[in-house]
């Protein structure tokens, strides 16, 4: 069951991606990419890695796509004059896409919960596991937190209203 739960899931990020490239208007391509995050945080999940999971949610699905989605604001991109209410054409792929990763989701749990192996996790405590980040990885995350700062930054610079 696992292994057709990762191919679905995989199909679902691989398909919410290739629409999250293709769609014109930014704001729907940032909910397309939000789902294919969440898909991929499913598949990490049941590759047994939790923290992963948690970290594509948390720091991709949050705090990237609300930096995109305020790059989007910033430049303006959109007229809202011809804004119109999306249909239900414009929801339905990103509504059949996050309706499938989330009875994938429910799937795996209830599937995990039913089978309890002999494989026990490990606890780290949170002093290890700030040890082991900031001590072995420092460095990367340094270099990641500059990397949004710059973002910001540019987002800022390129948003910024020029006077005549």
């Amino acid at each position: 069951m696992e292994q057709a739960l990762f191919y679905i899931l995989a199909t679902v990020t691989v398909v919410a991606t290739i629409l999250a490239i293709a769609e014109k208007h930014p704001v729907h391509a940032i909910v397309y990419l939000v789902t294919s995050f969440f898909s991929l945080a499913v598949i990490f999940y049941l590759l047994a890695a939790p923290l992963i999971a948690m970290f594509e949610v948390i720091i991709y699905a949050g705090a990237v796509m609300v930096l995109f989605m305020f790059v989007v604001m910033m430049l303006d991109l959109g007229n809202p004059g011809e804004a119109g209410r999306p249909t239900l054409r414009h929801c339905l792929p990103a509504l059949l896409l996050a309706g499938i990763t989330l009875v994938s989701l429910v799937l795996l749990v209830i599937g995990r919960g039913a089978e309890e192996g002999p494989d026990v996790l490990q606890v780290v405590s949170i002093r290890d596991f700030a040890a082991t980040l900031f001590g072995r990885y420092g460095v990367a995350i340094e270099i990641i937190s500059m990397q949004l700062l710059f973002a910001i930054v540019g987002a800022l610079y390129l948003g910024r209203r020029r006077r005549p």
